[in-house]
């Protein structure tokens, strides 16, 4: 692609080649806030994407290769195994992440106010409202004494802190969890099969990339299986899902483009503090909810940013 500017940018990140048309309105808002900062796609700047088609094992080889390119800066957005991987490869390169975990506490900054060497970026509240997520799902399904949480074994930092997150909330509300794992598309199908048998009374999805990029499959899975669920991604429930719960992604990779744009012009990450969007969105599918048979508490539609009929 001709240029007018030799700047070059690389996104690095675990989504699906085949998905990228999914994430149409999360790189237009990183697009969007780039364009803010000055750079346009094409015009003054070079995009080159790199997809790890969901395998993570991947992501230091192609970290390594956008090394050896000499590019300008490294942007990983969504995903924490992709910032790991970019920063474990280059302590001089400029690297952007967006994430929905504690970035101090996975060890990508020394601290939000001043992240340090080469690596600064945006976290929305994603992983760290789990136990809100389980609290919303027993107050829609509240007779049930256990709940299955599905989580994606290939990514440990987010296993690590999701149950965590969730071990002292399931003890509070005196809930069971039953733990499925699932990392490719036939793992999924077992694991409801598997909730199938243990009745539990409803699903907890945990926040991973490799869940929210497949929303509409795991909303008909829920329907089918009558599973009361919940899921970060807003599609989940624009798709059929009972419920979701979860930070701004839009906002973020928009944030995430306009500090891009910044690095670009020559600031420096280590003077860029970590960008916080605390702002989260609940969104209910009322005509799942009546299919399943839940009445959902005034209260709770109260809250609801969203309420689909």
């Amino acid at each position: 692609m001709r240029v007018r500017s030799s700047r070059r940018c690389r996104l690095l990140d675990t989504w699906e080649l085949n998905r990228q048309a999914q994430f149409a309105s999360r790189l237009s808002a990183f697009h969007e806030g780039l364009s803010s900062a000055g750079y346009d796609e094409g015009r003054n700047v070079l995009i080159e994407y790199r997809w790890a088609n969901s395998k993570s094992d991947r992501l230091p080889a192609l970290a390594a290769e956008l090394v050896r390119n000499h590019v300008n800066v490294i942007v990983a957005p969504g995903s924490i195994l992709a910032a790991l991987a970019a920063k474990a490869a280059t302590t001089t390169i400029p690297i952007v992440f967006e994430t929905g975990v504690d970035p101090v506490s996975a060890g990508l900054v020394a601290s939000l106010n001043r992240p340090g060497g080469n690596i600064t970026g945006i976290t929305s509240l994603n992983v760290e409202v789990g136990p809100k997520r389980l609290q919303l799902l027993h107050e829609l399904v509240p007779g049930a004494k256990s709940f299955g949480v599905l989580l994606n074994p290939s990514n440990p930092v987010l296993v690590g802190v999701t149950m965590n997150e969730l071990k002292d909330a399931s003890q509070a509300l005196g809930l069971q969890l039953h733990i499925l794992n699932a990392s490719n598309e036939a793992e999924i199908t077992d694991a409801f099969a598997k909730l199938d048998q243990l009745r539990v009374g409803g699903l907890l999805i945990a926040s991973d990339p490799f869940f929210s990029t497949r929303s509409q499959e795991l909303a008909a899975l829920a329907l089918k299986h009558a599973l009361p669920a919940i899921l970060q991604a807003r599609e989940f429930a624009r798709s059929g899902g009972l419920v979701s719960f979860g930070g701004d992604i839009g906002e973020s990779h928009k944030q995430a483009g306009i500090y891009t744009g910044r690095v670009l012009r020559g600031e420096r990450p280590a003077d860029l503090p970590v960008q916080q969007i605390t702002k989260v969105f609940l969104i209910l599918n009322l005509k799942t909810a009546k299919a399943l048979g839940l009445q959902v508490p005034l209260p709770l539609l109260g809250r609801a940013d969203e309420v689909i009929e």
